[in-house]
């Protein structure tokens, strides 16, 4: 299994570049003894990049995780078993999910408490994202007041940590339902938590700014009915 060197803590998630060796060779993939690329999944699309051995270059064009195993699928050549690489992420791209990701918690925080409608499904993207709620149906009026309630948390500066918790403790300390806890299988014991000083405390798996300050405002946020009482908010972010 990979070492995942994003998720023990926030500084994990500003790695740009890193070094590992090579475990595994197959068709169109390789896995790593160490990665610090995303894979796919929680409604995050997998970092992008390129990899470096001797006078060879690569793409990785995806990268998907299937149990414990870290598929990063390659186009061009791939390194043999046991070669030692230079790995780069596309930043840019990273950095825009991250940003992204954490505006999502935010709006699902504020909509949590304002209106008791919870998160069922999102899709990060670098240029825009969703989010669906239920049981939701907003307003002209109430989008305005999130994106206000927004552009005020992001301005307070808020510190951003990533660390991991037994369920059980953050069960005594946390309201359930807006931390999804309920949701989780209840064999899941050990949680890796991203908490947004004094707002928001949350299990994920995703990559996250440091502070709120790095997000910038809303730029435009509107709504699309997805059945009964199930509304998507889709928003994007200035430059």
């Amino acid at each position: 299994m990979s070492k995942l060197l994003f998720m023990e803590n926030i500084e994990g998630n500003y790695i740009k570049e890193f070094k590992a060796t090579v475990t595994k060779n197959k068709k169109n993939y390789i896995c790593l003894d160490q990665t610090a690329f995303y894979p796919l999944g929680g409604g995050q699309p997998s970092d992008t990049g390129t990899i470096e051995w001797e006078n060879e270059k690569s793409e990785i064009i995806e990268v998907l995780k299937k149990g414990d195993t870290i598929k990063h699928i390659i186009k061009g050549e791939k390194p043999p078993n046991n070669t030692k690489i230079q790995a780069k992420i596309d930043w840019d791209q990273r950095y825009s999910h991250m940003k992204m990701h954490t505006a999502q918690h935010i709006i699902s925080g504020i909509i949590f408490d304002r209106y008791n409608a919870r998160t069922v499904g999102n899709q990060i993207h670098a240029d825009y994202s969703r989010v669906d709620f239920y049981p939701a149906n907003f307003s002209n009026e109430d989008l305005k007041e999130i994106g206000n309630e927004f552009n005020k948390i992001i301005s307070k500066n808020l510190p951003i940590k990533i660390y991991e918790e037994e369920r059980e403790s953050l069960e005594k300390r946390v309201n359930q339902q807006r931390a999804h806890l309920d949701l989780l299988p209840k064999f899941v014991t050990k949680l890796r938590i991203v908490e947004i000083e004094g707002f928001d405390i949350c299990p994920c798996a995703g990559t996250h700014v440091r502070n709120t300050s790095e997000i910038p405002k809303l730029k435009n946020i509107k709504k699309e009915t997805k059945g009964k009482d199930k509304t998507r908010i889709i928003y994007t972010l200035e430059n």
